[in-house]
């Protein structure tokens, strides 16, 4: 009975492939090959879609930043010099450089927690392209 086995399981391991089947294999390297290098370009394509719709919130939040640092000089040039017209001549003049002060000191305040919200919600990490390449070993080998 072990012969016969032994002689069944060594029945095939002298013949040579055929041209047919060395094609076949060719023909699937070659697939594979061609796959991988295509999900692989869609992965590259997927991260810079992600990335560029980031890299558009940090213009804006940069945006609202530079316009709260603009109002904040403005608010500081027209304290100083609510300062010195108040101390200078204690007039209404004053009280009215005083108030446009405080406008601008308000805008500033606005666009800064402004801007700081959206430059918070930024993320340049992308989650979508590094949860695809998780899932490409266990597709590779079939799950």
């Amino acid at each position: 009975m072990t012969a016969v086995r032994e002689e069944v399981q060594n029945l095939g391991s002298d013949l040579a492939p055929s041209q047919q089947e060395k094609d076949a294999v060719r023909g699937f390297v070659s697939d594979v090959t061609r796959d991988l290098k295509t999900l692989v370009q869609q992965e590259v394509a997927l991260a810079k879609a992600e990335v560029t719709g980031e890299v558009s919130k940090v213009g804006k939040g940069a945006g609202m930043m530079a316009g709260a640092a603009f109002a904040a000089l403005m608010m500081i040039i027209f304290l100083s010099l609510a300062l010195w017209w108040g101390l200078a001549n204690v007039m209404d003049q004053s009280w009215a450089a005083l108030i446009v002060a405080g406008v601008w000191a308000l805008l500033a305040a606005v666009l800064a927690v402004i801007g700081r919200g959206v430059l918070k919600s930024i993320s340049l990490k992308p989650e979508r392209t590094i949860n695809s390449l998780k899932q490409i070993p266990s597709a590779l080998q079939g799950r």
